[in-house]
């Protein structure tokens, strides 16, 4: 054999062995901290421990994902949108062909602490168990008893359509190997009580990190990122930084108003719409005041940081475009939020110096001009002022001039939006 030859062979060699080297890395990365003492005694139902499960289900919004629009509460078909394509909530009523009938407490266990089905195979994180895995034993023995309470409701799960590679498990494997450690909660000493609490439930079944942490092209979280602020997953959205208080950092509010806001989606800071609506209405509002006060606590000491500045700064709009989107705002817009952008307190919510308007990505502005504002009906706020939607009304060149005279106008520092960002956008 050649000199060359034998140069190929060895390198292939090398090469096999580093590949093998690596598959077992990442195979020891996927299955530590799974083992035997994970088991424990299957928990005795009671309606004590079912309404504390039916609890924690509202604080961790299991429903809004685990229903399908028109479908049966817990029933799964929920498409999750992702940059990979769309991953598909499960059934998760007691049902023994097609839910968690079959289902033991530790199976429940396996799935919300190391991300494992039943059968052994590994989840999707667009079911946040990277967050539920700080979720104790206890809280985890209580959902699982509320759902095995709930009307079992035969309905087979639908496959999911992500498209290649992303769809197999070895690329999930790998995912998981980069971006995810099983972890136990670990309260802080120094910290009160209440505190501690408010980071379980924000880090924990709360996971608000899942939607308010940038992330990366694989789909994951970088370091030093955590509440950074990011795209919805369908990059529809945009879910403020809570680490800036220029964002949706809350480090500079009251308790009380942070409070309110979570319990009714309104307070005198700020007001919620898109997917955060959908939070309040289903999750926190049903939460008790002293737990929104401990996330209030805990939030209010995130460690305060900017998000990024964009690469390149925008001008700011042609006189033409200012033109036209002053008269589109005195046409469509004046008559609720005042000629000024000072709006009406408790009703129609100020432009003016509003931070949601001038947030780097324009976004929730535009998805609010196209689809309407709507709070969420919570019971401190039955029946909410809503604002009507404008996306048959006007054209994308209409939104883009309406969205950067507001981003624009009485101060305020946005950036201008441009006629492509908003097709890009819907």
């Amino acid at each position: 054999m050649s000199r060359s030859a034998r140069w190929i062979w060895r390198a292939a060699a090398a090469l096999l062995a580093l590949t093998l080297l690596l598959g077992l890395l990442v195979a020891w990365l996927n299955v530590r901290g799974e083992s035997d003492a994970s088991v424990a005694s299957a928990p005795v139902p009671s309606p004590a421990l079912v309404e504390r499960g039916a609890y924690l289900a509202r604080a961790g919004n299991c429903v809004g994902c685990h229903t399908a629009i028109g479908g049966a509460p817990f029933a799964g078909g929920h498409g999750v949108e992702t940059p990979f394509g769309a991953v598909m909530a499960p059934n998760i009523t007691p049902d023994l062909q097609t839910g968690i009938g079959s289902w033991t407490a530790n199976d429940f266990w396996r799935a919300m602490h190391h991300g494992r089905s039943k059968d052994g195979r590994l989840l999707y994180p667009a079911f946040p168990y990277p967050s539920f895995t700080q979720v104790t034993r206890e809280d985890s023995d209580a959902l699982f008893v509320y759902l095995r309470s709930l009307p079992a409701v035969n309905k087979v799960n639908e496959s999911h359509a992500l498209r290649f590679p992303y769809s197999s498990q070895a690329a999930l494997a790998v995912w998981r190997a980069l971006f995810f450690k099983p972890v136990s909660f670990q309260p802080e000493p120094q910290q009160s009580v209440e505190w501690n609490r408010g980071k379980y439930l924000v880090q924990g079944l709360g996971h608000c990190a899942a939607c308010h942490t940038g992330r990366n092209f694989l789909g994951g979280t970088g370091l030093n990122a955590e509440f950074g602020g990011g795209l919805m997953p369908d990059a529809s959205w945009y879910a403020p930084s809570l680490a800036s208080p220029a964002e949706g950092g809350v480090q500079q509010w009251t308790r009380q108003e942070v409070v309110r806001l979570l319990k009714t989606g309104l307070s005198a800071e700020a007001s919620v719409s898109g997917p955060m609506a959908e939070v309040v209405f289903a999750s926190t509002q049903h939460l008790s005041e002293r737990d929104l006060a401990a996330m209030a606590d805990y939030l209010a000491t995130l460690p305060q940081h900017e998000p990024p500045a964009p690469g390149r700064s925008k001008p700011r709009m042609a006189d033409e475009t200012l033109l036209q989107g002053a008269r589109i705002y005195k046409e469509q817009c004046a008559s609720c939020h005042g000629r000024q952008g000072q709006g009406v307190a408790g009703i129609y919510p100020r432009l003016a110096g509003n931070r949601a308007v001038t947030l780097a990505s324009a976004n929730n502005v535009v998805q609010i001009i196209r689809r309407g504002g709507f709070l969420p009906s919570t019971a401190g706020n039955p029946q909410p002022f809503g604002m009507p939607p404008f996306g048959q009304t006007l054209s994308d060149a209409e939104t883009a001039a309406v969205a950067s005279f507001i981003r624009q106008a009485w101060g305020n520092a946005g950036q201008p939006v441009s006629t492509l960002e908003v097709m890009r956008i819907r």
